[in-house]
C-alpha cells in the first residue's frame, strides 16, 4: 500500500486543532448552537410551506435571508478588522438569539404569518452579514497557522454533526409538539456559543497603525482579491456553489412532499443525510493533516457536486435520494472547506476580515439569488427540472475554472 494511501487512513491527526484551549471552547459551543440552528431551519421551511403551499415562497425566504449579505457583508469585514472579532460575534449571536425567541413567541401565540417569517429572515441575514466575516477570520486566532486546515475541517465537522442531528430532531419535534418548540430550543442553544466566546483567553490584537475610512478599507480588500488571480478564482467557485448548488436546500420541504410524498419528518431526514455526507468529508479532510494536494482534491469536488445534484433530480425513491443527497453534502464540504483554507493561506492578517467578508459575500450573496431563481423554476415547471438546471450551471462554472485557472488545481 502506498504512503499516500496509508496517510489517508491515518486518523491520528484528525483532531489536532482540539489541543488548543480556545478552539476547544469554540468547537463545543458551536456544536450546541448549530444543533438548534438546524432545528429552526428545518421547522421554518416546513412552516412556510404549510402556510403558503408555495415553493416560490421558500425561495423568497431564502432571498430575504441572503439579501443583507449584499448590503452589509463588506461592512462586516471592515468591522472584523477594526474591532475584536470575539466581541463582535457576542453581539451578533445575541441578536440571532433574540430573533429566534421572537419567532417562537409569534408561533406559540398562533399569530405567525408568512410576512413575519420574511422580516425575521431579513433580520437574521443582517446579523449574519456581520457574523460571518468575524467567524471565518476568528479561526486563525485560535490555532497556529500550520493547523489551520485541520481547524477549518473540524469547523465543518461540528457544522455537519449538527446537520445530522438537528434537522432530524427538528422534524420530530415539529411533528410532535409544533414549530414553536424548535424555535425556542434554537434560542436557548445560542447561550452555549456566547458563553464559549466569553470564556476564551485571547491575546491582544495589535492596534491599527493607520486610521483610514471604512470605504478605503473595503477598497483595499477588493483590490487584493481582484489582483490575486488565484484567490479570485477560488472565491468565484464558492459563488458558483452558492448560486447553482447549495441553494437547492430551500426546496427540500417541497421536495419531501411533491417528489417523495413525505412530510416534515422526511424533510428532516433529507437534511440529516446531507449532514452525514458532509461530516464524512470534514473528518476525512481533518484526518489528512498537513497534506499538499488541496487544490486537486477541491477541483475534483467541483465536478462531483453537479454529478450528484443531476442524479438526484431523477430519483423519487427515498433510500436512493438519501444516498445521493449524502454525496451532495460530501461535495459541498470538500469544496468549501478546502477553498476556505486555500484563501486563508493567501491572505495577510490585517486584510483577513475584509477578504473573508468578500468570500462570505460571494457565497451567502449568491445563495438568495439561486434560491429565488430555483423557487421560480420549481413553481413554473417542477422541483426536479429546477435542480437539473442548477446542476448544469454548477458544471459549467467548474469547467470554466478548470480551463481558465489551471493554477487552482496545483495549489498545495
Amino acid at each position: 500500500m502506498s504512503t499516500v494511501a496509508v496517510r489517508r487512513l491515518d486518523l491520528r491527526q484528525t483532531f489536532t486543532a482540539l489541543k488548543y484551549p480556545n478552539f476547544r471552547l469554540w468547537f463545543l459551543g458551536q456544536v450546541v448552537s448549530l444543533f438548534g440552528t438546524w432545528m429552526q431551519n428545518t421547522a421554518q421551511g416546513f412552516l412556510i410551506y404549510e402556510l403558503t403551499r408555495s415553493p416560490a415562497y421558500l425561495g423568497y425566504v431564502g432571498f430575504a435571508n441572503g439579501l443583507p449579505s449584499w448590503l452589509f457583508m463588506l461592512a462586516g469585514g471592515v468591522a472584523a478588522d477594526r474591532i475584536s472579532r470575539r466581541n463582535l460575534m457576542v453581539i451578533t449571536q445575541s441578536s440571532m438569539m433574540g430573533l429566534a425567541f421572537i419567532l417562537a413567541g409569534l408561533t406559540f401565540s398562533g399569530t405567525v404569518q408568512p410576512w413575519h417569517v420574511l422580516v425575521l429572515a431579513l433580520g437574521l441575514g443582517i446579523s449574519n452579514a456581520f457574523d460571518a466575516p468575524a467567524r471565518l477570520a476568528l479561526v486563525p486566532e485560535l490555532v497556529d497557522r500550520q493547523d489551520l486546515t485541520n481547524a477549518i475541517a473540524l469547523n465543518g465537522t461540528m457544522f455537519n454533526l449538527a446537520t445530522i442531528i438537528g434537522p432530524a430532531a427538528g422534524g420530530v419535534v415539529y411533528a410532535l409538539f409544533g414549530p414553536g418548540w424548535c424555535f425556542t430550543i434554537n434560542g436557548i442553544t445560542f447561550l452555549a456559543v456566547i458563553a464559549a466566546l466569553l470564556l476564551m483567553k485571547m491575546p491582544p490584537r495589535p492596534a491599527l497603525v493607520r486610521r483610514i475610512s471604512p470605504v478605503t478599507q473595503i477598497q483595499e480588500g477588493l483590490r487584493f482579491v481582484i489582483n490575486h488571480r488565484t484567490v479570485l478564482a477560488l472565491i468565484s467557485l464558492v459563488g458558483a456553489v452558492g448560486m447553482f448548488g447549495i441553494s437547492f436546500i430551500v426546496l427540500l420541504p417541497a421536495w419531501a412532499v411533491e417528489v417523495l410524498n413525505g412530510d416534515a419528518t422526511t424533510t428532516g431526514i433529507l437534511r440529516s443525510a446531507q449532514g452525514v455526507g458532509a461530516l464524512l468529508a470534514a473528518l476525512w479532510i481533518a484526518s489528512l493533516g498537513r497534506f499538499n494536494y488541496r487544490g486537486k482534491l477541491m477541483t475534483y469536488g467541483t465536478f462531483f457536486f453537479p454529478a450528484m445534484l443531476f442524479s438526484l433530480s431523477f430519483v423519487r425513491d427515498l433510500p436512493l435520494s438519501l444516498l445521493l443527497i449524502g454525496g451532495v453534502g460530501l461535495a459541498v464540504v470538500l469544496i468549501n472547506n478546502l477553498d476556505n483554507s486555500l484563501v486563508q493561506d493567501s491572505v495577510p492578517d490585517e486584510l483577513r476580515g475584509r477578504v473573508m467578508s468578500i468570500f462570505s459575500l460571494t457565497f451567502f450573496g449568491t445563495m438568495p439569488v439561486g434560491s429565488f431563481l430555483l423557487g421560480l423554476l420549481a413553481e413554473k415547471y417542477n422541483e426536479m427540472i429546477a435542480l437539473r438546471i442548477g446542476s448544469l450551471g454548477m458544471f459549467l462554472c467548474a469547467s470554466l475554472v478548470w480551463l481558465l485557472a489551471p493554477k487552482v488545481r496545483k495549489l498545495e
